[in-house]
């Protein structure tokens, strides 16, 4: 857990950094700055270059986390691999840009309201596309060069800030809506072009192919990975943005705006799992190769506890303090009110199975995952399908919630099955019951004339309610032994 526990811990500080800078752009500038149909619009802008970029990388990332340890030579500059990398993605990218501007008129629904507003800005996808495919493939190299941290500091924290400096002219009327989307664009696909820029200043650019090593066993294995990880990968961005596409489809982009920014309050839960799941999945990768299974049970059962203790505070922390999260974004909000509990308990599902995706990704058995992943899809929509029209955004909250859980036990009793690996202990049991009267207790608190006093006063006494029984108990050992360096370090310094 060395390497995964060095990068997890420097890679979360950015991430909540990123998240702060996160909170106060979403939650706070673009519900106070732009209307919802605008919110909607930079939202969805957003979630079709992710879906399209997916499958423009034709499964790219998948062999690299996979196949890259036998590439992996400095002195022979890898083989070249990042150069056949984005070779293959320029053919993934030059079929899905095209299929994008030929199927224009069936993409945009102009009979819907504020979609002319889409339909305006429909090719500012384009370069959204293209630079977030070139990121993908960056981010992924570098994170088999074990730095993961490097894309998480450009992309949650570097972008934020410009994200920032962008929004901030347009409230004070320097810059028009117009000319705020453009720049967003351009803060948007910052982190592709820092991280492109990173690699030649450590000249580690290394683009010329060699195509002499991949010979016809590797090329297969290669073909047969990437095949599977176009599914895989396209199946789990389709996961996340699917919802914001339909609800933008049959309900408007206001409608849009309104749940991707109560969104993002159930998404905070998961930032120590993205960054813990990238460094993790090299790790496993190599664990892999080895056959190491009581490496992979480590990491299996040691994620799914500490990632737990994380997300259940912050869960209880925002559901705790929910009606003050309206005070910040204001009531026009409300309607997403139980998208946040939703989507939190969803992810809290995830965040119970550990660092599982990873561990079947990279295994033998690589091909599951993706079936996986498309049932997981095909369940997404088909619950967004019946439960939209029935309950608004709410439903697609739910339709997310109902399919997360289906396809978590699968994961379960796949892993089980095959390789006899579950994550839990008498401890997930004991942290969920601590969890719960931690939440319990701090309803008995009344409330604040300040919802800001009251946001500090009620995090504090959840925060001691929750982490003085985690620490008690042992319920994670390295959460425990972090608490306890911390300690060390300040009686240290004092001394």
């Amino acid at each position: 857990m060395g390497v995964i526990q060095k990068q997890s811990i420097s890679g979360s500080i950015y991430s909540y950094i990123g998240v702060v800078l996160g909170f106060i752009t979403t939650a706070i500038l673009f519900t106070h700055f732009f209307t919802t149909d605008e919110v909607g619009l930079l939202r969805i802008l957003v979630s079709y270059s992710i879906l399209l970029s997916q499958f423009a990388g034709l499964g790219m990332n998948t062999v690299t986390v996979k196949l890259f340890p036998y590439f992996r030579n400095h002195d022979k500059k890898h083989h070249g691999y990042l150069g056949l990398a984005l070779l293959i993605s320029l053919v993934g990218l030059i079929l899905v840009l095209s299929a994008y501007i030929f199927l224009k008129q069936y993409i945009l629904d102009e009979t819907k309201e504020g979609n002319n507003l889409f339909s305006s800005y429909y090719f500012l996808v384009v370069p959204l596309v293209i630079f977030t495919v070139l990121f993908n493939v960056l981010d992924t190299y570098y994170r088999v060069l074990y730095n993961a941290v490097k894309g998480i500091i450009f992309k949650e924290v570097i972008q934020r800030i410009l994200l920032l400096v962008v929004i901030i002219p347009y409230y004070y009327n320097l810059i028009n809506f117009h000319q705020t989307v453009v720049l967003y664009i351009i803060a948007m696909i910052s982190p592709g072009i820092l991280l492109f820029g990173s690699l030649v200043y450590n000249k580690k650019l290394f683009i010329k192919p060699n195509f002499k090593f991949v010979d016809n066993g590797l090329a297969k294995e290669m073909l047969s990975v990437g095949l599977f990880g176009i599914i895989a990968s396209y199946s789990g961005v389709l996961v996340m943005n699917i919802d914001t596409i339909m609800i933008e489809r049959m309900l408007g982009l206001s409608a849009a705006g309104i749940y991707s920014i109560t969104f993002f309050f159930g998404t905070l839960i998961l930032v120590p799992m993205r960054t813990m799941g990238k460094i993790s999945s090299v790790v496993i990768a190599d664990a892999w190769k080895r056959n190491d299974l009581n490496q992979i049970n480590q990491i299996y059962k040691k994620s799914s506890i500490s990632l737990s203790i994380i997300g259940l505070l912050l869960m209880i922390g925002i559901w705790g303090n929910i009606n003050n999260v309206f005070h910040i974004i204001s009531s026009q909000y409300l309607p997403g009110k139980y998208v946040i509990l939703l989507i939190g308990l969803a992810n809290l599902v995830d965040i119970l199975n550990g660092m599982s995706p990873q561990i079947i990704v990279n295994s033998k058995h690589y091909k599951y995952f993706s079936y996986l992943l498309l049932i997981f899809a095909l369940l997404i929509v088909v619950t967004n399908l019946i439960l939209i029209p029935m309950y608004g955004i709410v439903g697609a909250a739910i339709a997310t919630l109902l399919s997360k859980i289906i396809y978590n036990l699968i994961k379960y009793i796949f892993l089980y099955n095959k390789y006899k690996l579950q994550p839990f202990t008498i401890k997930t049991v004991l942290l969920y019951l601590i969890g719960v009267a931690a939440y319990g207790l701090s309803l008995l608190l009344p409330e604040q004339p300040n919802y800001i006093v009251d946001i500090l006063l009620r995090s504090s006494i959840i925060t001691i309610l929750f982490m003085v029984p985690v620490y008690y108990f042992n319920i994670s050992g390295d959460i425990n032994d972090k608490i306890n360096n911390t300690f060390k370090k300040l009686v240290a310094g004092r001394s």
